[in-house]
């Protein structure tokens, strides 16, 4: 039996408040092969969280916790800060929230993707511009040569999308997580974008994780679905059974969507005192 990618066992972050310590994220657990795993959730329940904690980005004074976090037999939690480093992007990226904002605004397009080879690879500079305009040819930007040359501010949010899945994936790590990689932009563009990052992810084999607030997104593009809620994972299923979902939480999300040809007069909201307090008891 093939080992998995990636072992999460009771995963914790905590943070200091005036009121005591906070638990935003709270013992989740789970194990990623090379496959698409969704986590999906409100806002603030602790799926960014989760995957920041996974590349150790979670600084003082938050304070992150696991009995096991390993990644491809790696103890992550081991890991010193000048490991992880070596790791970041080589072997595990991070697709961050609205991330044309991450780009550098005083580098052009094409030495921003290929300074994320370059740190990892170093190459000849012939060959790290033939790899940095076949990946923009992978992402569907055409005249790579001409986009290459621009600066962020003078690409769409649909491109600047496109480059930034270019810079994360141009290493051909064996992870990626994506965190809510659509989300500034409209729905025809979603999809464009999330079908690149599904071609890709499946073309390498790659592991990916896929964080949303979309349910109807997350079940298309994954295997699996984690749904969060308070910090904690509070059902796990596969991406085909998500409207067959049994906890109320899932089920409560899964009402308040509005559909096509809606007839209903209002939309449902969550009834939060329909199960316990304190997710997943």
């Amino acid at each position: 039996m093939t080992a998995p990618l990636l072992e999460i066992e009771n995963l914790s972050v905590t943070f200091p408040t005036a009121q005591g310590p906070i638990e935003v994220v709270r013992n989740v657990s789970f194990t990623l092969g090379r496959e698409r795993l969704g986590i999906v959730g409100e806002s603030g329940s602790g799926k960014s969280m989760t995957g920041r904690s996974i590349l150790k980005l979670i600084r003082p004074p938050g304070r992150v916790t696991a009995d096991r976090m390993v990644f491809d037999g790696i103890d992550l939690a081991a890991q010193s800060e000048r490991r992880m480093r070596h790791l970041r992007g080589a072997r595990i990226s991070m697709i961050m929230q609205d991330p044309k904002f991450s780009l550098n605004p005083v580098m052009t397009v094409g030495e921003q993707i290929g300074e994320a080879l370059q740190t990892h690879r170093p190459m000849a500079r012939s060959e790290l511009q033939a790899r940095v305009l076949a990946m923009l040819e992978a992402v569907r930007i055409d005249g790579p040569e001409r986009v290459a040359g621009l600066y962020p501010h003078e690409i769409s949010g649909g491109m600047g999308q496109r480059v930034m899945i270019a810079m994360m994936l141009i290493p051909e790590p064996d992870l990626l997580i994506a965190d809510e990689p659509t989300s500034a932009l409209d729905v025809s563009v979603q999809a464009q974008v999330l079908d690149i990052i599904e071609e890709l992810v499946s073309g390498k084999g790659m592991g990916l994780i896929l964080i949303s607030h979309d349910l109807n997104l997350v079940a298309r593009y994954c295997d699996r679905i984690l749904v969060m809620n308070s910090g904690e994972v509070v059902e796990e299923c596969a991406a085909g059974e998500l409207a067959n979902a049994t906890h109320p939480y899932t089920r409560g999300l899964l009402a308040a969507m509005p559909r096509m040809n809606e007839d209903r007069e209002e939309l449902p909201v969550l009834d939060r005192s329909s199960w316990a307090t304190g997710a997943g008891t």
